[in-house]
């Protein structure tokens, strides 16, 4: 047998005669960015998470940079935020001329340690960036109490967490802004590449439509105002006609060109209808992995306040290589996340980062054993226990 790390074949079939028709409108009518699609998608997704504001945009990537500029984190600002995560959420701090601050995670379920986060706070920090990694939410009663008591923005790095919950609220709704990403092996994912901002609060929410966008018109001149700065509006209603809107060449912030394309909220409206279900059903996997799996790997733990989405199931081994030689020999589909934590990229050098080559060793730890199973929506219990025997089998031949 063999099982595939990722079968986007097969969750298409399934979406298939929903889809193509909204594509194939989209095309007919050439309304390719923005429009229709993309305001409904981000209508639907604010109902889902319960959130006042959604702006889509491009990518995951640029949710965080337009989070961070929302919340107005400047050069030689400092957030601190976790080294056990994707390139992408220090890399987004770094591109805007902040320093990443690496704080060690916890051993239980991987994510950024509160215990760790009060003595990395400094008179240079401004903001807390913590990733709900492998779709398990931090723990963000602790982490908006310091936030509070240090007067600190908290952006939440959402990419692989839509759907989860803490404390019965979703991802995406619990610190100052959320960024999430539609990247096609995520949960939620699309036929190319998407993200988006999500937020409770006025202001910030115009100030991510602003920098989203050039920096341009209205939005523009009402966040520079927001950002602390004096703003006049030009107004020039009487030069609009229907193909030429002027607005868009009176810039008042330096911004980004990060805009989600129809294409991709249609594709992306489709499968949040399923997302529920598709979320419950990598739930059922991963309790099989649960039952069934060897007491020799170490699995995560999660607190009863989290209720994961279960974007990856990782596991620890001492035998990290030659289980996942094995795997892949026996045809099971894995992966390694992360091979290098983030404080030992040698990208982060002291030019752009407080602490780099600092000792992190629960990360460390982590990063040297964890091997990525199988798990995704159209996974049969079949595949499952396969996967299942296939590991234990590995461990029974290591006697």
């Amino acid at each position: 047998m063999k099982v595939p790390f990722l079968d986007l074949k097969t969750q298409y079939q399934g979406i298939k005669e929903e889809v193509e028709p909204m594509v194939l409108d989209i095309l007919e009518n050439c309304c390719y960015i923005g429009g229709a699609y993309v305001q409904q998608f981000e209508k639907s997704v604010r109902e889902y998470l319960g959130v006042k504001h959604a702006v889509g945009c491009s990518n995951g990537t640029d949710a965080l940079v337009l989070g961070l500029k929302a919340c107005n984190v400047k050069p030689g600002d400092e957030v601190i935020t976790t080294p056990f995560t994707f390139f992408a959420t220090a890399e987004a701090i770094a591109s805007i001329g902040a320093i990443p601050v690496f704080v060690d995670v916890k051993q239980e379920d991987y994510t950024i340690d509160p215990d760790k986060i009060e003595a990395a706070i400094t008179k240079k920090t401004t903001a807390i960036l913590p990733v709900h990694i492998f779709g398990a939410p931090c723990d963000m009663d602790r982490i908006m109490a310091i936030a509070e008591k240090y007067n600190l923005k908290v952006i939440e790095d959402d990419a692989q967490a839509i759907g989860s919950e803490y404390k019965g609220r979703k991802a995406g709704t619990l610190g100052d802004v959320g960024c999430f990403s539609f990247y096609p092996t995520k949960n939620l994912g699309g036929a190319g590449d998407g993200g988006m901002v999500t937020s409770n609060s006025d202001s910030l929410h115009t100030i991510v439509r602003a920098y989203r966008e050039h920096g341009a018109g209205k939005e523009g001149a009402e966040a520079l105002r927001l950002l602390g700065e004096e703003s006049e509006f030009i107004d020039v209603r009487e030069e609009i006609s229907e193909l030429y809107n002027p607005y868009k060449y009176y810039n008042y912030l330096i911004g980004y060109n990060s805009r989600l394309d129809a294409l991709q909220a249609a594709v992306l409206s489709v499968k949040l209808k399923h997302l529920d279900e598709y979320n419950a059903r990598r739930s059922e996997i991963a309790r099989l992995y649960f039952d069934g799996l060897t007491n020799k790997l170490r699995r995560p733990v999660y607190s009863s306040d989290v209720r994961p989405c279960w974007h990856q199931f990782v596991v620890r081994s001492d035998y990290k290589r030659e289980l996942c030689s094995y795997l892949t020999e026996h045809g099971v589909g894995n992966g390694t996340f992360y091979p290098v934590p983030l404080h030992k990229q040698k990208a982060f050098h002291a030019l752009n980062c407080k602490n780099p080559g600092v000792k992190l060793p629960v990360a460390e730890e982590i990063s040297s054993q964890s091997v990525c199973l199988p798990i995704f929506p159209e996974m049969t219990d079949e595949q499952a226990r396969y996967v299942i025997d296939t590991v234990n089998k590995f461990y029974e031949d290591k006697r």
